[in-house]
């Protein structure tokens, strides 16, 4: 079978830039609202807790979320030209997508949400981890035979199988010296590390576009 690259699609190379820009600004109103919130606790303190009724910028934490919801699903469309036409490709990209929705739903139903007796963000969050791990685990069929992801398969692997060990750990409250807040934080770091690292590499490949063909009269 034939191998594929190094060039890539100009909507490539943009998915590279709102993979970094959804990823920077969570991480951004992560640190900037935690900063501002007495007492609060990487261990002790689930990540949702930013969002929550004692968090003094909820509204941002919150926003954020949602922000970063709809980049992961502008991305998913963008990156649809990143990878060859593959079932693992639609599959990976898919679950990208659902946990754009799940990252959305975060946002707009915070912890304290009456919502389903108060479980709707739990819902969304779950949505948000699965898909994330899950994506990360069926990427890299996506990248099989292709010189542009090189050196990106196994560590798309290993971020989805981080991800997804840390959600059973999470889930089953084996959480040790991490405390539930370290714990979340695995789940989500993967997923941000590998937008932040892929979004880096799409953006230095070199591109091509699409010339029209002149016809001859």
């Amino acid at each position: 079978m034939p191998e594929f690259g190094p060039l890539i699609p100009v909507r490539a190379r943009q998915a590279g830039a709102v993979l970094l820009l959804g990823s920077l600004e969570f991480i951004g109103a992560m640190i900037a609202v935690q900063l501002a919130y007495p007492g609060y606790s990487d261990f002790g303190n689930y990540i949702s807790d930013l969002g929550g009724k004692h968090s003094p910028w909820a509204l941002t934490f919150d926003g954020s979320a949602i922000v970063l919801g709809l980049l992961a699903l502008l991305a998913t469309v963008l990156l649809l030209t990143a990878f060859n036409k593959r079932l693992t490709r639609t599959l990976g990209l898919g679950f990208f997508g659902i946990a754009g929705i799940g990252a959305v739903m975060v946002g707009v139903f915070p912890e304290t949400t009456p919502v389903l007796n108060g479980n709707m963000h739990e819902i969304a969050s779950d949505i948000a981890f699965l898909g994330s791990g899950l994506a990360l685990l069926f990427l890299p069929g996506a990248m099989l035979r292709d010189t542009r992801w090189e050196g990106y398969r196994a560590f798309t692997f290993l971020m989805g199988i981080v991800t997804l060990v840390a959600i059973v750990l999470f889930s089953t409250s084996v959480w040790g010296a991490l405390g539930p807040g370290g714990m979340e934080r695995i789940i989500v770091a993967p997923i941000l590390l590998w937008a932040i690292v892929v979004g880096i590499h799409l953006r230095s490949l070199p591109t091509y576009e699409r010339v029209p063909i002149a016809h001859s009269t």
